[in-house]
């Protein structure tokens, strides 16, 4: 189950990404955001009503898959509804700082989780900034960021454990580590590349005026 969601994730932070950058009309990936957190819930209550809950792990993945679920489901109707995305921010906020303890309680038994749960915080951190400060210029930088880290975090991570083949391996981990930070580096110049074009800031003001309406 865990697996899944990790595998929907991927999908669901790629279009969302695609979304800021103006590439996907707001209300398209709002849609695909909610079907994917609806159906990530589902399965976090199918995990936890069928899994042994006192097996080492068992809850912290239940987290994760109910954080991930939720946080598509308030992004969808966030957009859909037009609610300001103020509370989204806080939320973001929130799990960010809940994010960065997963990532210390995975870290003993799999480095190779923490990291990207350490990845996941800087993710929902930046939404934090944007949404609940108002940094609107870091929308370029957030789009790239989901597009470049959404595959290598969620998307190839879930094809590794649905196969049997999740590292658990600590130079894995470290390797993981490093290419995300390189990726963060890229999309935080591509995102300054769209700032000074002026293309990406207005795409996604004009996006945000689309879906109120």
């Amino acid at each position: 189950m865990p697996y899944l969601c990790l595998l929907l994730s991927g999908a669901a932070l790629l279009v969302n990404g695609l979304a800021l950058l103006g590439r996907i009309p707001l209300r398209d990936s709002a849609v695909f955001s909610l079907l994917i957190g609806a159906t990530q819930l589902a399965l976090g209550i199918t995990y936890v009503s069928t899994a042994d809950v006192s097996a080492p792990g068992t809850l912290l993945g239940a987290a994760g898959m109910f954080l991930f679920g939720l946080t598509y489901v308030y992004v969808g109707l966030d957009a859909l509804l037009g609610l300001g995305s103020k509370g989204l921010g806080w939320y973001s906020g929130l799990v960010a700082v809940f994010a960065v303890l997963l990532s210390a309680a995975w870290l003993p038994a799999d480095p190779f989780l923490a990291v990207l749960w350490l990845c996941w915080a800087v993710l929902w951190s930046l939404f934090f900034v944007r949404m609940a400060l108002g940094c609107e210029p870091l929308g370029p930088f957030i789009g790239w960021s989901l597009v470049l880290t959404s595959q290598v975090t969620a998307t190839l991570p879930a094809f590794l454990g649905l196969a049997g083949y999740w590292p658990y391996d600590r130079s894995v981990a470290a390797g993981a580590a490093v290419v995300v930070v390189l990726l963060l580096v890229a999309a935080g110049r591509l995102g300054w590349r769209s700032l000074r074009g002026g293309n990406a800031t207005a795409a996604v003001p004009e996006a945000v005026r689309t879906a109120v309406r």
